[in-house]
């Protein structure tokens, strides 16, 4: 497994290069596909969360798709990309979520996250597989009077930032929901973006909800490792409570 890993960490890498490598002249259309995260009760090295160690990689995009419907119009988007395209399919959602999938061509632009829902108190940020127990949240969050805008990134490198940011400028508070280990995880990130750009807008410290630093666990103990609805609104709470 790591051999292979390391051999993907390459090509990718090579990859990646190559339009600065040759001053624009060349390209690499690669779409590179792969499932990842937890929820599936499989072992360690297949459940990790990897997409800060690609997100890092300059030149690589970085997809997350949340649902069927959304996998095939981001799959679409990085097929026609000039550049190398890295493919995060969340494993939990494989056969969890079903919904229709539109006929014919429904691209979506790669780089622009979508609003789910639209809120004036609190912005939760998240993406893939974690914003279905995101969106639980936030209805729990309606029913105490709390309303909160849900932003699905959908493309992690390019990040949306405006997105972001204009969300946060509205509400003023935020939470970061993701299933990779919290520290030098994205969610790092899009906190730090928050304060370089928002600061004078922000009501509250930003909040991450994440798995923890630590390799995830064997089946038996993988619901501890993996955020919550629970979770999600208990940070929500001290958040718009500051």
């Amino acid at each position: 497994m790591g051999f292979l890993y390391a051999a993907m960490e390459q090509l990718i890498s090579h990859a990646a290069r190559l339009r600065t490598r040759t001053r624009g002249r060349y390209t690499c259309p690669i779409v590179v596909r792969t499932p990842y995260g937890g929820g599936i009760h499989a072992p360690e090295h297949h459940s990790e969360s990897t997409e800060a160690f690609f997100v890092h990689t300059p030149g690589l995009k970085v997809v997350v798709p949340s649902t069927p419907a959304e996998a095939k119009g981001l799959m679409l988007s990085a097929i026609r990309d000039p550049d190398p395209v890295i493919f995060l399919e969340p494993a939990k959602i494989y056969r969890a979520i079903k919904e229709e999938v539109p006929e014919g061509d429904n691209a979506i632009p790669l780089g622009e996250a979508r609003l789910l829902t639209e809120g004036k108190d609190l912005t939760l940020i998240t993406w893939g597989a974690m914003l279905h127990p995101t969106l639980k949240a936030a209805d729990r969050m309606a029913e105490k009077g709390v309303e909160a805008e849900v932003i699905d990134l959908r493309t992690l490198s390019p990040l949306d930032s405006a997105t972001i940011i204009r969300s946060v400028e509205k509400t003023g508070r935020a939470v970061i929901v993701h299933e990779a280990p919290k520290t030098c995880g994205l969610g790092a990130e899009i906190a730090a973006r928050l304060c370089e750009e928002a600061l004078l807008s922000l009501e509250a410290p930003v909040a991450r909800v994440t798995g923890f630093d630590t390799p995830i666990p064997l089946p038996k103990n993988e619901k501890y490792y993996l955020p919550d609805v629970d979770q999600i609104v208990e940070a929500a709470e001290q958040v718009v409570g500051f």
